[in-house]
């Protein structure tokens, strides 16, 4: 059925560690909307697939998250648009296995429009390739997703802002960055964002884009470490030119506001933080007084 989201789980070998250094994927824009790694520590559910949308909805028991309630969740990988294949840098990968919490693999596809398969001229073996070595790496990748909840106004340009503090003692080596919406996304800007001795916010950036490009991992324009205190912020762009109100959710008719950064720690474990979400507007925006940001990029973080 149309907007349907399917979940298949790989487990891993716990006895031995495994170190995750490329994703190779196996799909066309034309089969699936997009699809999602994720690391757990148990799969959403017993069967062999199973339904895992957000709107997974009804009385079917076949259906749940990618991940099990409570176990460990990550997302290690996204792809969407034709994006090609990724190669991590040089000695940099996801461990996964023994001494991890990352025991399945499990592979989210969203089908959005499904036509081709009802008249017969597609069929589907949408899927990643996994490269990965079992010689252990001192630097270990790490993803975090900053996102927003809120609704774009009928007719309007809306801005939706995240921004999270970096409470953990690491060192971030960030490398590379994706940007998601659907078809209202214009532009998708992340920062990292670092006070002065005077007091200034200094707005470092991370990456800007077209969600509507490819939606691959791009290099970031600074490797500049990020360390305890600094913050990480997002900006997803919007323009509606519908005669509704369209909210954050799962489907093609809602949008989706995300900027993921893939980064490394050497001789350390990834952040514990995975996640990082605001309320989106109208509630939340870079501009509040609560936040105590200055020198907001308003034009920058908006166009490319």
């Amino acid at each position: 059925m149309p907007e349907l989201y399917l979940c298949t789980p790989v487990k891993v070998d716990y006895t031995k560690s495994y170190y995750i250094v490329g994703f190779e994927p196996n799909a066309t824009m034309a089969t699936a909307h997009h699809m999602l790694l994720y690391g757990c520590g148990q799969p959403g559910s017993e069967s062999a697939v199973w339904n895992c949308g957000e709107m997974a909805g009804g009385s079917s028991e076949e259906s749940g998250s990618p991940c099990g309630s409570g176990a460990p969740s990550q997302i290690i990988y996204a792809w969407a648009r034709d994006a090609p294949k990724l190669e991590l840098p040089e000695g940099v990968g996801f461990k996964v296995g023994k001494d991890s919490p990352i025991q399945y693999i499990v592979l989210q596809v969203h089908y959005a429009h499904i036509d081709k398969f009802k008249d017969g001229t597609t069929y589907d073996d949408s899927g990643i390739f996994i490269h990965y070595t079992t010689k252990p790496l001192s630097k270990q990748a790490g993803v975090i997703l900053l996102g927003t909840a809120g609704y774009i106004p009928p007719m309007a340009t809306e801005h939706m802002d995240t921004l999270c503090d970096i409470q953990e003692d690491k060192v971030i080596h960030p490398f590379a960055y994706r940007t998601h919406t659907h078809s209202l996304g214009r532009m998708v800007s992340g920062y990292r964002i670092r006070k002065d001795d005077s007091g200034t916010d200094q707005w470092t950036l991370l990456g800007k884009r077209d969600p509507l490009t490819p939606q691959m991992f791009y290099p970031v324009e600074s490797r500049d470490p990020i360390r305890k205190n600094d913050r990480l912020a997002a900006r997803c762009t919007m323009e509606s030119n519908r005669t509704r109100i369209t909210k954050i959710g799962a489907t093609n008719e809602d949008e989706m506001c995300n900027f993921y950064l893939m980064y490394y720690v050497e001789n350390d474990d990834p952040l514990q933080m995975k996640y990082c979400f605001s309320n989106g507007p109208p509630l939340f925006r870079w501009s509040n007084r609560e936040t105590e940001l200055n020198h907001i990029p308003e034009y920058d973080s908006s166009h490319l």
